[in-house]
């Protein structure tokens, strides 16, 4: 069941909604009501509703001024009621992420419906503060270590020549065998030299560099998963989400997501 709490300052439409209306139909529970925005934004911190129902216009607070104040903070998703002569100001609620306004008097089908969209929003919300209190810093992924970025300048000219090479070249197809003609120095003490001095082999590091490209794209939000794939030089769409998932520990698709609701 979804919890709700109704915000309205006239007793008789705020009694109304809370005993007159079928919640269990809607897979809702009323938990608690509040006669201005001041109250509702004290039974918010006290009951942290799932939806709230609010009037926009009411004495010492009202609605917009209390979602304002609390939408950062709490998970909730609103549903804000209005007057007709209201109504333009109820739209410019829209960017606070109010899910709907209803005008009064309330028609019961619509505030059904304006409850399944709440109930949507909701769940996409908790869904992603999921995921963030998995502790998936988006900032701090380890796909390529700090320790080795810090080192990358110290490597010998071979090494270094790899690393460039890599940045270079790395949305194009390449191996080691790249190396091993520009080099002239065999595949196996290249490999072995490169994994001596960044901790990687050289396709491991490949890969890396490629994950990490792409977190950066996506950070901009640039293109789409399938285009920041080939962008960053995987051929094969399916091999690059199992890699980044490898080295990002979630889809990329969750990725975007993810950083487009909080960054």
């Amino acid at each position: 069941m979804f919890k709700v709490l109704i915000v309205e300052d006239e007793e008789m439409i705020r009694k109304g909604l809370h005993y007159t209306f079928d919640w269990n139909k809607a897979e809702c529970i009323v938990i608690g009501e509040a006669a201005n925005g001041k109250e509702g934004l004290e039974a918010i911190k006290d009951l942290d509703p799932d939806i709230v129902v609010a009037d926009i216009n009411m004495p010492i607070m009202d609605g917009i001024t209390m979602i304002k104040s609390s939408i950062k903070d709490f998970l909730y998703s609103s549903i804000i009621l209005t007057g007709y002569d209201e109504f333009a100001l109820a739209r410019q609620a829209i960017h606070l992420g109010v899910s709907e306004y209803l005008l009064k008097p309330v028609d019961n089908d619509e505030l059904l419906e304006a409850l399944e969209k709440s109930k949507e929003q909701v769940k996409v919300r908790k869904y992603y503060k999921t995921i963030k209190s998995n502790s998936l810093d988006l900032n701090k992924l380890n796909v390529l270590s700090g320790d080795f970025l810090k080192e990358e300048n110290k490597s010998s000219k071979v090494v270094s020549d790899m690393i460039a090479y890599v940045k270079e070249n790395y949305h194009k197809k390449i191996s080691i065998q790249d190396l091993v003609d520009i080099l002239g120095m065999s595949s196996t003490y290249l490999n072995q030299k490169f994994k001596q001095e960044t901790t990687y082999t050289f396709n491991d590091y490949v890969n890396r560099y490629r994950i990490n490209q792409a977190i950066n794209l996506m950070k901009r939000g640039e293109g789409k998963v399938y285009t920041i794939a080939t962008d960053v030089g995987f051929k094969d769409y399916r091999y690059f989400i199992n890699v980044f998932k490898k080295y990002a520990d979630c889809l990329p698709s969750d990725f975007m997501e993810y950083f487009k609701e909080y960054s």
